[in-house]
């Protein structure tokens, strides 16, 4: 499954979410269904989220080392604090993206099982899809709640850091940097929620698709 949709990265690329009828269409002929897109989307959200976690840890501690100041380049400093918020607010898009994605694919998945339990004719098997169905929406909440709960926390710390970029770029001096010190610690507290609501959405992840690999081995 991984490597078809590998050979079809490109046509995700061209307009998946856009076009996704001829998408999905021409992905089944591979036998790759929409359960197994929502997967393998699910697993690139978890990556983007990795990258997320260590980009934001990489930009409070260039954060930390101004507030440390203890001599040199200065401005060096500041220009590498500033190109790696740069850096986050790249990785909290691709994060968003890959969200969305998740939530494309599952919209058509739980649209396309509803449908399908319609033309059951045994009752029993009706039913067992249905409680399939109810099963597989409950973990899927718990997933994308989770990630939109990592998603929202790296807000308040992209508004900070931009905050302190914005406030350094024409004042960068040693009353400047001074006055970083009353902010350090609120940063530090918030880039220390959103690592645990990212290490949480990321278990969350890896969850949801050992679960699925599973159940699709079985």
């Amino acid at each position: 499954m991984r490597t078809a949709l590998l050979l079809f990265s490109l046509a995700t690329t061209l307009g998946a979410t856009s076009c996704s009828t001829p998408y999905y269409a021409m992905m089944e002929q591979f036998g790759v269904e929409k359960r197994d897109i929502l997967v393998d989307r699910v697993a690139d959200a978890r990556e983007d989220q990795v990258d997320a976690q260590e980009q934001f840890k990489t930009t409070l501690e260039k954060f930390q080392e101004l507030n440390n100041f203890d001599g040199g380049d200065v401005q060096k400093m500041y220009e590498s604090f500033s190109d790696e918020y740069d850096d986050s607010v790249e990785a909290a898009e691709d994060v968003s993206k890959r969200i969305e994605k998740i939530r494309s694919v599952a919209a058509d998945l739980f649209e396309e099982w509803e449908q399908e339990i319609e033309e059951f004719e045994s009752a029993d098997l009706r039913r067992r899809s249905e409680g399939q169905l109810r099963e597989t929406r409950q973990r899927y909440t718990g997933l994308i709640s989770s990630m939109e709960k990592a998603e929202s926390s790296m807000q308040p710390v992209l508004r900070a850091f931009n905050d302190q970029v914005l406030s350094l770029k024409h004042t960068l001096n040693s009353l400047a940097i001074n006055s970083l010190e009353s902010d350090v610690v609120k940063i530090e507290g918030d880039v220390g929620a959103l690592i645990a609501n990212m290490e949480a959405s990321i278990a969350e992840a890896e969850s949801f698709i050992e679960e699925f690999d599973n159940k699709a081995d079985a």
